[in-house]
């Protein structure tokens, strides 16, 4: 096992080589045994029962999520094709279309992924990277989509200049989600375990992974909502349009601040507490359990706006 707590350690040292995540198959990795507790910590044990939770429920959302995500994008696609006029900016029908591939990409990742967290992973270490590749790759397509889209009519038309744009983003969000796919790994738990982090918490790849998080879901929607109320421009687009695309940004916020708090309590640049061992993997499962919700609610919001 990656870690686990010892009697001669400090029951407020937390010790973990993988992070507890949706995607993590978590049969015993971060914390070893769910029914494991703490030696003596304020005489009461710790107990992490989130593993055993995750396994049960995660397969049935993500399959519900696939299916809603399915139909919501089969319908907003049709949206595209029967209404071509009746997109402009900044939900222009070049941006959506792009946002709708995006977001049915992520949406075709689900069943494996539910397969998996259900029966174990048996596919190998090289689709479990592909599997992250490509999960990394649609989710920084559509931020870079999003953020493009929010600050600049270049999707108004499909022209040379924005054919060349549409390129350079999804190469350069393939590119960013590499150190996803290098970071990602299969463990041995009481079944194989496809994990996004089979790494060591300080190795380049999932500090790169991180850091590329946490500008994309983070830093770009505080820089992009500062332009936006510092610019007229902008700002007189918000209604109804920029507000709607945004909604990708605001699942995804809370999932971005769990991987840094994580990463401070694997670090040990903060101490974790008993009731911090038992109920941070909730609150980090939950985040992002509320970020996959963007395939199935982001569909839904775009046709409201173009209806509207």
């Amino acid at each position: 096992s990656d870690a686990h707590w010892s009697p001669l350690q400090s029951p407020s040292v937390l010790e973990s080589e993988n992070s507890l995540d949706l995607l993590d198959i978590l049969g015993n990795i971060s914390y070893y045994d769910s029914n494991m507790t703490s030696p003596d910590y304020d005489a009461a044990p710790c107990h992490n029962q989130y593993c055993s939770l995750f396994q049960r429920v995660a397969p049935a959302f993500l399959a519900v999520a696939c299916a809603a995500a399915t139909l919501g994008t089969g319908a907003l696609l049709v949206a595209l094709a029967k209404r071509p006029h009746a997109w402009g900016w900044p939900q222009s029908r070049v941006l959506v279309a792009q946002l709708a591939v995006g977001m049915g990409l992520f949406a075709a990742l689900l069943p494996p992924v539910a397969v998996g967290i259900g029966q174990g992973w048996r596919l190998g270490t090289g689709l479990c990277r592909v599997t992250h590749l490509l999960w990394h790759w649609s989710l920084f397509a559509q931020g870079l989509l999003v953020g493009s889209g929010s600050c600049s009519t270049v999707w108004c038309r499909w022209d040379p200049r924005s054919r060349r744009l549409a390129m350079a983003v999804w190469a350069g969000a393939l590119l960013l989600a590499t150190p996803a796919a290098l970071a990602s790994g299969t463990v041995v738990a009481p079944e194989t375990t496809c994990v996004r982090r089979s790494v060591d918490i300080r190795s380049p790849a999932y500090l790169l992974h991180l850091a590329l998080c946490l500008c994309l879901f983070l830093l770009l929607p505080a820089v992009l909502l500062v332009a936006t109320l510092a610019v007229p421009r902008l700002r007189a687009g918000w209604e109804p349009g920029i507000g709607t695309s945004w909604l990708f940004f605001g699942l995804w916020v809370p999932y971005a601040v769990g991987l840094a708090v994580d990463f401070l309590l694997q670090a040990r640049l903060l101490q974790p507490t008993c009731g911090t061992f038992e109920h941070f993997d909730y609150v980090l499962g939950l985040s992002e359990g509320l970020g996959v919700l963007h395939c199935c609610l982001g569909p839904a919001v775009l046709l409201a706006a173009q209806l509207c």
